[in-house]
Order: structure tokens, then C-alpha cells, then sequence
């Protein structure tokens, strides 16, 4: 069969064409807008809290996939605590309960299908047990497989973290800060400066918030023959920085060598609450 180029298109054709093609353009361009503007919940596991936050003490949770939560997510791990709320950076709903997992409003997190259990969950629950006066608010910002040069002031890591941390400011104070890292610094090079690393990374979040004794609470990695000398090293930090804690990990098991199973997780975050409150007091 040969095929007649030279006919020509009826001009009612051209114009239908051209009809639906603009349609389509306005319904792409209505959907393009729609979809990135809107500022509500974004998944369905959001629980909108009953009444507007404001005076809340709020913590910054940030580090690598241990803090980022790769835990199973128990049944009693499920479900929103009493007095917690996590901070989503939406303008129409800045804050929902604390539910698991709650890492998934992290600007930098990877996939949302491996977030899970950390031991924010546990260390929230410790810090509303203790001061059931207080309004509980979490900015979580962590991301998996980052080494400690990723997080100082000026990288991206840094610079997306406070800026949540100082959107979540409009509803109350910042009062302190647990973190977990270390997977990837804990060999023979870059255990002897990472004190030194972590203490730029301190004073510049004080510097941010005014605060010269903001808590900050590290969290000792599990420990193995490799990870032993990072662990010995971390025992050091409040020495070496006043204010600081050390979440200890001794008691932990893991499910793949390095993150923490859903008992020590919440072991773990029960730790990191105790030493906040004890820097606090």
C-alpha cells in the first residue's frame, strides 16, 4: 500500500487538534501546580494534632541510617505518642503526632520504603514520661551512608537541617539535639579527628540558636572489633566539649552488623532521653 502525502489535512481536524493539545497543556499545568504547592499531609499515616502547637521543647534528631531508623516497626512501636509531635515543614499542617517511622519528613532521607525504627521513637517517649508538663516537638533529618564530612556547616546535610529546625523555631525552643553517626568515619584515619569534626559541627548549631549550652547527645555505634576504637574515642566527647553526652551502646544487638534491632533501638533512645535530662538539669 502507498500512502498519498499530498493530502491534506481538513482545517476542522487541525483545529480539534489543536483544541485538545491546549487541554491537555492546562490540565498538566493545573496538576504541575496543584501537586507542588499543596502543603498537607502527605501520607496516610498522618495524625492531625487537636489542638495548635506553640511553646513546644523541641529536639533536632539527626545522623546517619541508625538515626534514620532501619528497625522493624513493632506493634508496640506503632501508633502516636502522648504530647510528641513531628515536624512535616508544610506550611498548612507544620506538625502531626509522633508515629512511626519518623524519618519520613526528612528533607534529605533516602527511599521512604527502608525508613523505620530509631531510637528518636524511644527517646521521645523517655523525654514526655519525664516531663509530662512539656509539649514534645521533633525535627528529624537524617540520611543513611553519610560520613561526618557530609554534615559540617555549608553542606547540604547541615544547611537543610537547621533550616527545618529554624521553621519548627515559630513554635517553640530548641532544646537539644541527639545524634548518631559514625559507620563510615571508624577507621584508623578519621577516628583521630573526629572530635575535632564534631565539635565544629556543635558549636556551629549553638551558634545558630543562640544557645552555648544546647544539649547535644552522641550515640556510640555497635560495637565489633573495628568499631571498638571509635566507641572508645566517643567516651571522650564531654571532656572534650562541655554540654555533650554519650549515649552508650553496650547491651545492643543488630540484625546485619551495623543496625540496630528494634529492642536495642528503643534501648538505645531511652539512653539518649537520660542523658539530654541529665545535661539539662
Amino acid at each position: 500500500m502507498v500512502l498519498n502525502r499530498s493530502k491534506k489535512i481538513p482545517p476542522q481536524i487541525k483545529q480539534s487538534h489543536r483544541f485538545r493539545g491546549t487541554i491537555v497543556l492546562i490540565f498538566l499545568c493545573y496538576f504541575s501546580i496543584h501537586a507542588f504547592s499543596q502543603e498537607g499531609p502527605l501520607y496516610d499515616l498522618d495524625v492531625v494534632p487537636d489542638a495548635k502547637l506553640e511553646n513546644l521543647d523541641i529536639y533536632l534528631v539527626i545522623g546517619q541510617s541508625n538515626m534514620a531508623g532501619r528497625a522493624e516497626i513493632r506493634q508496640e512501636d506503632q501508633g502516636p505518642l502522648d504530647h510528641v509531635f513531628l515536624f512535616t515543614g508544610n506550611r498548612d499542617l507544620p506538625w502531626v503526632k509522633a508515629n512511626n517511622p519518623l524519618n519520613r519528613y526528612s528533607t534529605v532521607r533516602k527511599v521512604m520504603s527502608i525508613q523505620r525504627l530509631s531510637p528518636a521513637y524511644a527517646f521521645a517517649k523517655t523525654m514526655a514520661d519525664a516531663q509530662p508538663d512539656k509539649e514534645i516537638g521533633l525535627v528529624v533529618n537524617a540520611k543513611g551512608g553519610t560520613k561526618i564530612v557530609q554534615w559540617m556547616p555549608g553542606t547540604e546535610l547541615y544547611e537543610s537541617a537547621i533550616e527545618q529546625a529554624h521553621k519548627a523555631e515559630e513554635y517553640g525552643k530548641i532544646k537539644g539535639v541527639i545524634w548518631h553517626q559514625g559507620e563510615g568515619d571508624c577507621d584508623s584515619l578519621r577516628i583521630p579527628m573526629y572530635l575535632g569534626r564534631l565539635e565544629i559541627l556543635i558549636n556551629a548549631i549553638r551558634e545558630e540558636f543562640d544557645d552555648p549550652k544546647l544539649p547535644f547527645v552522641a550515640g556510640q555505634l555497635f560495637e565489633n572489633e573495628r568499631r571498638k576504637p571509635f566507641n572508645s574515642m566517643l567516651l571522650y566527647l564531654p571532656k572534650f566539649i562541655r554540654h555533650a553526652g554519650v549515649a552508650r551502646s553496650e547491651g545492643t544487638g543488630v540484625t546485619d552488623g551495623t543496625h540496630f534491632d528494634a529492642e536495642s533501638a528503643t534501648l538505645l533512645g531511652q539512653r539518649f532521653g537520660q542523658e539530654i535530662i541529665k545535661l539539662q538539669e
